[in-house]
């Protein structure tokens, strides 16, 4: 394995190999600790202007996320930011509670807030303590850069590695691409093709947003009203109690068998679209609704599952939800830092021999994050039952505490259905 101390006069062959990585959420993060980890130099862009904020948890299932999380230093860490779960009541319109999810449901063995775990990768990766906001345009350690405010414009492969245009950064030639950059890839656009080709609608859409200052009642209690494809919840995070300002989060789900047209590019498209769905729905629902149209950390978009034939073309790969993605419900953050620590640990085994080990990253990885895939659509048909009927025998089930264990040793069994090799044992020298 090349261990990554050869000078940049040295042989071409000899040098650290580079990795332009699209996308700075968690995928992309976690790629570039693990390649910097084995001697290559990745640069990580991202089109935001600064690591995203927002309050939404993430969690991780069982010993694979878990021995991931371990291997990369950042277990006790992720602990000490845990979230502690989320409960939430089923109520009716009245507010009278009709069933309970336990904290475990949603929140796994651990749930962290997505900024804090964007922050706590983007710092490891670097290797050295970041400036508190993340805004600056370049952030740059020994062995990984960041570039924000920036995105791709086109790839074009040779022999030799990819030439890379950026909308505002100077062209650039990588040996390798990954395209980490979520369910609207750019990457995935410009190398494989238009997103209609791998992105399957699968019935619903989801939204969430920060409550305003003085809807101090509103979040107090956390709980979600459902009515026959919609769902609407309230709730705090108990790690978010001290936030400037901060008194609560909604999410939402509501049910849509057609593609909604709308600008994603536009909040105030996205906001008409979320208040239409919502109209004539019962308890506090308008009142919520009535918060929307202020907020500036509005999340919206559809359930939708990516399916793509060949994770990968010539030196070009995709990875986390760009390759495998499913929303939500398809526990796509714990299968991000598992795809990222056997794509980066196949590249080190295979010494740099791409075709090789994007062939053995897929072959290893698409068994174990395909069954995963599928809690996407269960997740919209179990939040926002299509039916009265469906949503009466949701709440009896979570009422049966038989069920409600299998239905958590379910999810237990499909996020431990890997074997991950110790790849840092096997490449070294």
């Amino acid at each position: 394995m090349r261990n990554g101390t050869a000078n940049e006069t040295a042989n071409p062959a000899d040098r650290p190999r580079t990795v332009l990585i699209s996308g700075a959420s968690v995928a992309g993060p976690a790629l570039a600790y693990w390649l910097a980890h084995y001697g290559y130099r990745p640069t990580v862009i991202e089109v935001a202007p600064a690591l995203r904020g927002g309050g939404f948890a993430v969690d991780f299932r069982g010993e694979v996320h878990t021995s991931v999380l371990e291997r990369m230093g950042l277990l006790d860490e992720i602990g000490r930011r845990a979230t502690g779960g989320s409960p939430m009541s089923f109520i009716d319109a009245e507010g009278r509670q009709l069933a309970a999810l336990p904290p475990e449901f949603a929140g796994g063995e651990v749930e962290i807030l997505r900024s804090d775990l964007s922050r706590i990768l983007f710092d490891h990766s670097l290797r050295a303590p970041a400036d508190e906001t993340g805004s600056a345009t370049r952030a740059t350690s020994a062995s990984t850069a960041y570039l924000f405010g920036d995105t791709i414009t086109s790839l074009t492969e040779s022999d030799d590695g990819v030439h890379v245009t950026f909308e505002r950064a100077p062209a650039r030639t990588f040996d390798l691409v990954v395209g980490a950059d979520g369910l609207h890839s750019t990457v995935r656009r410009l190398a494989f093709g238009p997103e209609r080709d791998f992105v399957s609608h699968l019935g619903y859409y989801v939204a969430g947003w920060d409550l305003p200052a003085d809807a101090t009642d509103l979040g107090a209690r956390p709980v979600g009203y459902s009515e026959p494809g919609r769902l609407a919840t309230v709730g705090r995070t108990p790690r978010r109690a001290h936030d400037p300002g901060y008194t609560g989060e909604t999410f939402c789900v509501f049910a849509s068998e057609q593609e909604l047209s709308y600008d994603r590019r536009d909040p105030n498209a996205q906001k008409k679209a979320i208040a239409e769905a919502y109209t004539g729905c019962g308890w506090r629902t308008p009142e919520l609704i009535d918060t929307l149209w202020a907020a500036d950390d509005l999340y919206f978009d559809s359930i939708s599952r990516v399916d793509v034939p060949h994770w990968s073309t010539g030196r070009i790969v995709l990875l986390g939800d760009a390759a495998y993605g499913a929303t939500v419900g398809g526990m796509g953050t714990g299968s991000a830092l598992v795809g990222a620590y056997v794509l980066a640990g196949e590249l080190a085994l295979a010494a740099g021999d791409h075709r090789t080990a994007f062939a053995r990253y897929e072959q290893q990885l698409r068994p174990y994050v395909t069954p995963c895939q599928e809690g996407g659509r269960g997740t919209g048909e179990f939040l926002a039952p299509a039916t009265q009927e469906a949503i009466d025998a949701r709440n009896a089930a979570l009422n049966d505490p038989a069920t409600v264990r299998a239905m958590l040793d379910q999810g237990t069994t499909l996020s431990t259905g890997i074997s991950l090799p110790d790849y840092a044992a096997l490449a070294a020298p």
